[in-house]
C-alpha cells in the first residue's frame, strides 16, 4: 500500500551485515523487507530476534517496533507501539500505569494525561474491526489489561509475504479541485478553500484512504479522463464538482464516480446561503461517504465537530491567508500572518485562524525568514486554539513542530502522535514527523512515515522527497538518496547541498564540487536577500540546518560531506 517502502527494499544486503549486532530489523518496516532479510542475512542473528504477536488481523513486529493490519504498516507513534506490546505481551493481565509509564517513558517523569493519550490511539487503531475498541479494558486508579483476541506469539508467526504496496481493503478516495464557476478568477481561493476544507473532513474517517489535497490539485484546471486520475492516484473513487459564489449565495455540485468504470454513484447540487457554508460542507462529506458501498452506517458518525467560525468574512480572511502561507515564500507568510490576524480580530474564538498564525511563524523558523514575529507568540496563539478545540489534528501537528523548534522533544512526539490519531489521512503531517525523526536519529522510522506520505500523496511537493534523502543519508545509503532528491521537479539550494554530501561520501567528487558550488551560490543568494551577512567560512552555511540534529554524531555526519564535497571551515 505505502508507495515509499519499495524504496527501502533497495538497502543493499551489505548494508544489513555492516549493521549485524544493531538489530537488522530495525533497517525497515515492511514485511516484505523484513522477510527479505530474514530469508538471506544469514551471518546475522535477525532470523532468531523476529518476535511476533499475531491477535486479530493485526500482527506486531516487537523487534522492528511496528504494528501491521495484514499486509499494511499501521501509522502509529513509537510509543503507543511500546504500550501495545507490554499490554499484549500481558495479554489477560493487569499492567499498573507506572510500569507502561516506564516502558514507554523511560526514566522521564511525565503527567498522566500523557498515557491516556496513547491508549485511546490505540483504541481508534482497534475500533476498525468490529468490537475492537474495548480490546484494551480500563481498571480504574490502577491500570490497563488487553482483552482482545487471543494472542499468538513466536518467531515470524504467520508473518505476510505479500507486498506492503498491496491495495488497501479501505475504500479510496480523491477529491478533484471544485470549480470556479462565478466567472472572476480572483474567486479561486474560495472553491480551492471549500475543496480543502471538504478532503479535510473526510480524511478524519479512520474506514477510508484520502488522498492528500497536493496531490489532487494536480489535476486543477485539467480536464482529464476519471480512469486515468484513478490510476495515478491508486483510488476507486473521485469525487469532482463546482462551484458559483454569488453575492450572498453559493451553489455547488458534486457527483461521486466509481474510478475503474466511470460510473456516476452520486451527484447532487446545493443551492444555499453563504453564512451556512459549513453546514453545506457537513452536507457533502456526509452525502459522500454515505455513496460509498457499505459506508452508509459511517456517514453520520464520524463527521467532525470542529468548532468554526460564525463569521463569514473571518472564514473568507483564513481561506486567502491560506493560499498566501502555500506559496513558501518570506513574503506569502507576512501576508498570511496578517490575514489570519484579521480573522481572529473579527472572531478571537475562532480556533483556525489562531492556529495559522502560529503556523506561519513555525514556517518562517524552518524558512529561516528575517520574520519580526517569535516563537513565544506561536506559543501563545498555538495555546489559546488547542484551549477552544482540542480536537483538530492540523492544531496538534504544528504544536509538534513548534515544540521540536523550543527542544521540547518529548512534548513534540505527544502531538505529532495526537494529531496522527485524529486524522490518519494527513500526509503533511506524517511527512514533517519523518523529518523531525531523522534530527532525533530515528531514520529508520522516517523511512516509514514518509513511505505512508507518500502512498497518501502521489504527487507529492519537492520537500517530501527532501525529508525521503534525509532519511537515507543518516542511514548511509547515499545512492538511494539521491534518487530520491532526483524525483524532485527541481532543486533548491539545500537539495543541491545533501547531493553535494552524498556524492561525496560515494568518493565521486566532480559532481560533488558541483553541487556544492551550487549549494553555496544559492544559499548566499538566500542570506542576502534575507540581510544577513554572509559566513566567513562556507560550511557556516550549513550550521543551522546541522544544528537541529540531536545527536552530535548525526551532526557531524550532515556537515562531514558538505566537508568533503569542498566546503570549509
Amino acid at each position: 500500500m505505502i508507495v515509499g517502502l519499495r524504496r527501502v527494499a533497495g538497502i543493499t544486503h551489505q548494508a544489513a551485515l555492516e549493521v549485524s549486532q544493531r538489530r537488522c530489523s530495525m533497517i525497515v518496516r515492511s514485511p516484505e523487507v523484513l522477510n527479505l532479510f530474514r530469508k538471506s542475512c544469514k551471518k546475522c542473528s535477525l532470523q532468531a530476534m523476529a518476535t511476533i504477536h499475531e491477535f486479530g488481523p493485526y500482527r506486531l513486529d516487537a523487534e522492528a517496533e511496528m504494528l501491521f493490519r495484514q499486509s499494511e504498516p499501521v501509522v502509529l507513534g513509537r510509543r503507543a507501539v511500546t504500550l501495545l506490546r507490554l499490554l499484549v505481551e500481558r495479554a489477560g493481565t493487569p499492567v499498573s500505569k507506572d510500569a507502561l509509564m516506564e516502558a514507554a517513558w523511560p526514566g522521564l517523569a511525565i503527567e498522566e494525561s500523557n498515557l491516556t493519550v496513547q491508549i485511546a490511539a490505540l483504541r481508534r487503531i482497534f475500533a476498525d474491526v468490529e468490537g475492537g475498541a474495548t480490546w484494551i479494558e480500563t481498571l480504574p486508579r490502577r491500570g490497563y489489561r488487553y482483552v482482545g483476541p487471543a494472542v499468538s506469539t513466536g518467531p515470524e508467526a504467520g508473518l505476510p509475504t505479500s507486498p506492503a504496496s498491496a491495495v488497501s481493503d479501505k475504500p479510496s478516495l480523491a477529491v478533484l479541485p471544485l470549480s470556479n464557476l462565478s466567472g472572476d478568477p480572483a474567486q479561486d481561493y474560495f472553491s480551492d478553500g471549500i475543496t480543502g476544507d471538504i478532503i479535510a473532513e473526510l480524511s478524519r474517517f479512520r474506514s477510508l484512504f484520502v488522498v492528500a489535497r497536493h496531490s489532487s490539485f494536480a489535476y486543477r484546471g485539467m480536464s482529464t479522463e476519471i480512469k486515468r486520475v484513478g490510476r495515478e492516484l491508486a483510488v476507486r473513487y473521485v469525487a469532482e464538482g463546482s462551484v458559483r459564489k454569488i453575492g450572498s449565495r453559493v451553489r455547488v455540485t458534486v457527483q461521486l464516480l466509481d474510478a475503474g468504470s466511470g460510473y456516476n454513484l452520486w451527484t447532487e447540487r446545493y443551492d444555499r446561503e453563504l453564512e451556512n457554508i459549513f453546514s453545506l460542507q457537513d452536507e457533502i462529506v456526509r452525502a459522500i461517504v454515505a455513496a460509498l458501498p457499505g459506508r452508509l452506517e459511517d456517514a453520520g458518525r464520524e463527521i467532525a465537530r470542529r468548532k468554526r467560525t460564525s463569521s463569514i468574512t473571518a472564514y473568507d480572511l483564513v481561506l486567502l491567508g491560506n493560499e498566501r502561507w502555500r506559496q513558501l515564500t518570506v513574503k506569502g507568510m507576512a501576508e498570511a500572518r496578517e490575514y489570519f490576524r484579521k480573522a481572529v480580530a473579527l472572531d478571537p474564538q475562532y480556533a483556525r485562524a489562531h492556529v495559522n498564525i502560529a503556523w506561519t511563524i513555525v514556517c518562517d523558523v524552518f524558512l529561516e525568514s528575517p520574520a519580526t514575529a517569535t516563537l513565544d507568540e506561536a506559543l501563545r496563539e498555538i495555546e489559546t486554539a488547542l484551549d477552544i478545540d482540542d480536537g483538530d489534528a492540523w492544531s496538534h501537528g504544528v504544536f509538534a513542530q513548534l515544540l521540536f523548534l523550543r527542544n521540547e522533544d518529548a512534548k513534540a512526539e505527544i502531538h505529532f502522535s495526537r494529531a496522527l490519531a485524529l486524522n490518519p489521512n494527513d500526509a503533511d503531517v506524517a511527512a514533517v514527523f519523518a523529518n523531525i525523526l531523522v534530527y532525533w536519529g530515528r531514520w529508520r522510522e522516517a523511512l516509514t512515515w514518509i513511505g505512508a506520505a507518500k502512498r497518501l500523496n502521489p504527487f507529492p511537493p519537492n520537500l517530501y522527497h527532501w525529508y525521503h534523502a534525509l532519511a537515507l543519508y543518516s542511514g548511509h545509503e547515499y545512492g538511494l538518496a539521491v534518487k530520491a532528491l532526483m524525483e524532485a521537479r527541481s532543486l533548491d539550494r539545500w537539495s543541491h547541498g545533501l547531493l553535494a554530501a552524498c556524492y561525496a561520501q560515494m568518493g565521486r567528487l566532480g559532481e560533488a564540487r558541483v553541487e556544492a558550488e551550487a549549494f553555496v551560490r544559492e544559499r548566499s543568494r538566500e542570506l542576502n536577500e534575507n540581510g544577513d551577512a554572509l559566513p566567513a567560512n562556507t560550511l557556516d552555511l550549513a550550521q543551522a540546518r546541522a544544528g537541529r540534529y540531536r545527536d552530535p554524531a548525526d551532526r557531524e555526519h550532515f556537515l562531514d560531506g558538505l566537508r568533503r564535497a569542498g566546503l570549509t571551515g
